[in-house]
C-alpha cells in the first residue's frame, strides 16, 4: 500500500482529529467548550442528588 492511498483512508476519527488540531485557536476553543460543557454536566448530576 502506498502512501497516497493510506491518507486517503483516513476514517472519521482522523479527520474530526484534523479538523481540531489545525489551528491552535480551533483547538483552545475546543479544550474551553470541553471544560464548560463538562462543568455543566456535573453541576446537574451533583444538584440532582
Amino acid at each position: 500500500m502506498d502512501s497516497a492511498a493510506r491518507r486517503s483512508d483516513g476514517g472519521l476519527f482522523e479527520g474530526l482529529y484534523r479538523v481540531i488540531m489545525r489551528r491552535d485557536s480551533v483547538y483552545i476553543t475546543f479544550v474551553i467548550a470541553g471544560a464548560f460543557l463538562g462543568k455543566q454536566a456535573i453541576d446537574y448530576r451533583v444538584h440532582k442528588m
